[in-house]
Order: structure tokens, then C-alpha cells, then sequence
């Protein structure tokens, strides 16, 4: 089981440091646009639809990585000051009845939604360039598919808690 969550863990990790890189075509197509507009006069067809495409990427491709380094926001008034298996026990909860739930079967939804895109070739339709949005929906549906398996894999930890007082992190 170990293995299993490492492997998660490692995939986690490398969306992440994917999601990062992202960030470089992106700030390159905002400079580029920028000066092309306000130097040139000269406006691109493209930059815009590669910066909410980049925007997008590196937010869903991040997010298993943020679940796995614990960075999400999480109100933790409370929280913060319950002992361990308490907080996992709150953890199995908001993990297994109500965020697995929803993000396996939005997974599954944006899978079809990005299949349909490529089956019928649709295109962005929000510039002129107008590319096709299929790859954006892949990433959309790949970014949803490795943060429900990181947080299968906190579920995991936190059962495994629940159950033998061992530390979640230390897998």
C-alpha cells in the first residue's frame, strides 16, 4: 500500500512542477501580447486564448499537488487544535462522503465532455485563432482525475490513522 501512495504522491508531485512550467508560456504570451498591442498597435489573435488556456492548465494540473503539500485553504478555527485521529476522522469524512463523491463523477463528466470535443473536433470560438478546446478539456479532466487519486490517497492516510495512531505523513 505504501508503494501505491508514493506512486500518487509522485504523480502529484510531477503535475505539479508541470503546472509550474506552465507559468513560462504563459507570461511569455501576456509579455508578448502587451508589447505587440501598446508598441506596435499591432494586437495578437492568439495570446488571449493561450493565456486562459495556460491559466487553466496550471491551476487543475496544480491542484493534486496543493492536496498533497497541504495547501489548500482549509477553515481551520476549530481544526487546528483537535488531536490527530480526531482530525482524520474529519478528514475520512469530508474526503470520503463528500469530496471523492463529486470529484470521481466530475472526472468521469469531464472525460466525456473532452472525448465529445475531439469526436466532433469543436473549436474554442472566443478569437479569431479559435482553436480546438479538446486538449484544454483533457487537461481539465487529467487535472480532476489526479487530485480524486491524491485524495484517495489522504483518505488512505487518514483511515490507516483512524485505525493504527500512525502518522498520515509518515507513508
Amino acid at each position: 500500500m505504501n508503494a501505491v501512495l508514493r506512486t500518487i504522491d509522485a504523480l502529484s508531485g510531477l503535475s505539479g512542477r508541470i503546472a509550474a512550467w506552465i507559468i513560462a508560456p504563459l507570461i511569455f504570451a501576456m509579455v508578448y501580447e502587451v508589447a505587440a498591442r501598446y508598441l506596435f498597435n499591432a494586437p495578437t489573435i492568439w495570446a488571449f486564448e493561450v493565456g486562459y488556456m495556460a491559466m487553466g492548465a496550471n491551476f487543475l494540473l496544480g491542484a493534486a499537488y496543493a492536496l498533497r503539500e497541504r495547501a489548500h485553504i482549509r477553515i481551520d478555527v476549530a481544526y487546528s487544535h483537535f488531536p490527530p485521529r480526531i482530525k482524520a476522522g474529519i478528514d475520512v469524512i469530508g474526503y470520503g462522503l463528500v469530496f471523492l463523491p463529486f470529484s470521481i463523477w466530475l472526472s468521469w463528466r469531464l472525460a466525456l465532455y473532452a472525448h465529445g470535443s475531439f469526436a466532433s473536433g469543436e473549436h474554442t470560438g472566443a478569437s479569431a485563432w479559435s482553436p480546438v478546446i479538446w486538449p484544454l478539456r483533457a487537461v481539465f479532466a487529467l487535472g480532476f482525475i489526479l487530485l480524486s487519486l491524491q485524495a484517495i490517497a489522504e483518505l488512505v492516510r487518514s483511515l490507516r490513522m483512524l485505525a493504527t495512531g500512525v502518522d498520515p505523513q509518515a507513508s
